[in-house]
C-alpha cells in the first residue's frame, strides 16, 4: 500500500516535479490556445470588416424598391457558392430589407442598438436562433438617401472546433510526456541523493566506538559535499566530547580515589596500634583534611556538571573590579602570609564591571590561588585594574605572578579540565580551578588568556563595564 505523503524523498521530489511540469504544460497549452483564439478570431473581423466594404458597393435599389445585391461580379455563377459570409441589411427603426440565402430565416439581432455601427464598425459575438456561435460585424451606411444598418456574420464554428481538436491533442499527448518526465525525473532524483544514501549508510554503521570515521564528501563542491563536511565536523566535534568525557571521567576517578585511599590508609594504621591522644588527634587530622580535599573536588565537579547542562542560573549585579579582586584576595591571605609573599594592587578604583558577583569571585580567587601556589616564598603576585583605551567599553583585571611560568603547550591548554602543567596539579590541586574560572568568565560574558613571556605567568581578564555603577 503506497502511504501519502511518499516515505522516499525521491518519489516526493519525483512528484512535485511531475506536478510542476503538468502545470507549466497546462497554462503553456492555455496560453497558445488562447492567443490562436485571438488571432483566429482577429482574422474573421478583418474578413468581416473588408466584406462589409465589399458589400456596401454591390448594395442597390432595384426597379420595384426592394434592396438587392449585385452578383454578377462572380466570374463563375457557382463562385457565389463559396461565401460562407451571413448578411443581413435593416433599416435604423429594425425592419428587415434584406438577407442572403445562407442566412435564410435567421436572423443577426433584433432593432439596432443606438450607436451600432455610427462612425466605425461595430464587433461583437452573437448566437443565432438555431444556437450557431457567430462573429457580427456592423456598419451604418447611407444608400440612395436612405440609411442602412450592415449586419455581416461569420461562423465561429470553425474556431472552436480548431480548440476542441488543440484540447484533444493536448489531453492525448500530456499523460505520455508527464509519464515519460516523471521516470526520467525520479531517475535523476535517486542519481542525485546517490551521495545521501551513501553517507546515510556510513551514518548507520557508526557507533560510540567509530567515532574517528568520516562519511565520504566526494569530489564535487556542491550542496551535498558542504553537508558530508558540515557532518564530518559535527563528528570531529563528538569524537573530541567524547574523548574529553573518558578523560574527565578516568581523571575525576583518579582524584576521588587518591583522598579515599589515603583516608583508609590513615585509618587502616590507626586502627592497627595503639596510640596517645595526640596521635589519634593527627590521624583525625589526616583525615580531616582529605575529607575536605575530597569535599572541594565533589563541589568543583558537581558546578561544572551544572554549568554544562545549563542549570546554572547567573544573578548579574554591578560592582567594583578592584573590590572584587580584593575580596577574593581575602580569602586566601593566610596562604599569602605564610609563604612571605607581597599581594599588590594597582590601577583604576572607579572601574566597574556587570556580572555574578560570586561566579566573578570564585574565578579571580582560582586565578590569584595559583599565583600564590607557583610564587616563591618572598614572591611578589601584582593585580592590575584598568579600562580598556580602545573601546572603554571593557574592564581588564591582570593577575601576574613570579614563578617559573610555563611553555607554549602548557598556556594553550592550562584551562583544559584536569590538565597537570609541568607534572603540578592546577590551582585547587587537582585541576579544575582554572577551568571553572574559565567559565565563570565567559558565562559572564568575558574572555580570559594566560601569557607567559618568560619568568611568571600573566593572567588577563576581559569582563563587560557598567555603565550606571557610582
Amino acid at each position: 500500500m503506497i502511504s501519502y505523503p511518499p516515505r522516499h524523498v525521491r518519489t516526493r521530489l519525483t512528484l512535485w516535479y511531475v506536478a510542476l511540469l503538468a502545470a507549466v504544460l497546462v497554462l503553456s497549452w492555455a496560453f497558445v490556445a488562447v492567443l490562436l483564439f485571438v488571432q483566429l478570431r482577429g482574422q474573421i473581423d478583418h474578413s468581416a470588416i473588408e466584406d462589409v466594404e465589399t458589400v456596401e458597393g454591390l448594395l442597390f435599389y432595384n426597379s420595384s424598391g426592394q434592396l438587392s445585391l449585385h452578383e454578377d461580379y462572380h466570374n463563375h455563377p457557382e463562385s457565389k457558392q463559396v461565401l460562407d459570409w451571413l448578411l443581413e441589411v435593416r433599416s435604423p427603426d429594425g425592419a428587415v430589407l434584406y438577407r442572403n440565402e445562407r442566412l435564410g430565416g435567421r436572423s443577426l439581432g433584433g432593432t439596432p442598438f443606438p450607436g451600432e455601427g455610427v462612425g466605425g464598425y461595430s464587433v461583437r459575438s452573437a448566437k443565432l436562433s438555431d444556437g450557431t456561435k457567430v462573429r457580427l460585424v456592423s456598419r451604418q451606411h447611407s444608400l440612395d438617401g436612405h440609411t442602412l444598418i450592415l449586419r455581416l456574420a461569420y461562423d465561429e464554428q470553425g474556431i472552436w472546433t480548431r480548440m476542441e481538436e488543440l484540447a484533444g491533442a493536448a489531453a492525448i499527448g500530456l499523460p505520455f510526456a508527464l509519464a515519460i518526465a516523471g521516470f526520467g525525473g525520479y531517475w535523476l532524483a535517486r542519481r542525485a541523493l546517490a551521495p545521501v544514501e551513501q553517507m546515510t549508510r556510513q551514518a548507520e554503521r557508526m557507533t560510540a566506538g567509530q567515532l574517528h570515521q568520516r562519511l565520504p564528501v566526494g569530489n564535487a563542491d556542491d550542496e551535498l559535499a558542504h553537508l558530508a563536511r558540515v557532518f564530518n565536523g559535527l563528528l570531529n566535534r563528538l569524537e573530541q566530547s567524547f574523548e574529553q568525557l573518558r578523560r574527565f571521567t578516568s581523571d575525576a576517578s583518579h582524584e576521588l580515589r587518591t583522598p579515599l585511599t589515603l583516608i583508609r590508609s590513615v585509618g587502616e594504621v590507626g586502627l592497627q596500634r595503639d596510640a596517645s591522644a595526640e596521635e589519634y588527634r593527627e590521624i583525625i587530622g589526616s583525615m580531616l583534611e582529605e575529607v575536605n580535599r575530597l569535599t572541594a573536588l565533589v563541589e568543583n565537579l558537581l558546578l561544572i556538571a551544572r554549568a554544562d547542562a545549563g542549570q546554572i542560573v547567573l544573578q548579574r549585579s554591578e560592582f567594583g573590579a578592584m573590590a572584587l579582586a580584593r575580596e577574593a584576595a581575602g580569602l586566601i591571605e593566610v596562604l599569602v602570609e605564610d609563604k612571605h609573599q607581597r599581594l599588590i594592587f594597582e590601577g583604576d578604583e572607579t572601574a566597574a564591571v556587570v556580572g555574578d558577583r560570586v561566579f566573578l569571585r570564585q574565578a579571580v580567587l582560582n586565578i590569584i590561588h595559583n599565583a600564590v601556589k607557583y610564587s616563591p616564598s618572598g614572591g611578589t603576585i601584582t593585580v592590575r585594574v584598568m579600562r580598556e583605551r580602545s573601546t572603554f567599553e571593557a574592564v581588564r583585571l591582570e593577575v601576574a605572578d613570579s614563578g617559573p611560568g610555563m611553555s607554549p603547550e602548557d598556556a594553550s591548554r592550562v584551562f583544559d579540565r584536569f590538565y597537570r602543567a609541568n607534572g603540578h596539579t592546577g590551582g585547587n590541586g587537582v585541576g579544575l580551578g582554572l577551568s571553572i574560572a574559565r567559565w565563570a568568565v565567559e558565562a559572564n560574558g568575558g574572555e580570559i588568556e594566560v601569557k607567559s613571556p618568560g619568568a611568571g605567568c600573566l593572567f588577563r581578564i576581559l569582563l563587560p563595564e557598567a555603565k550606571n555603577h557610582c
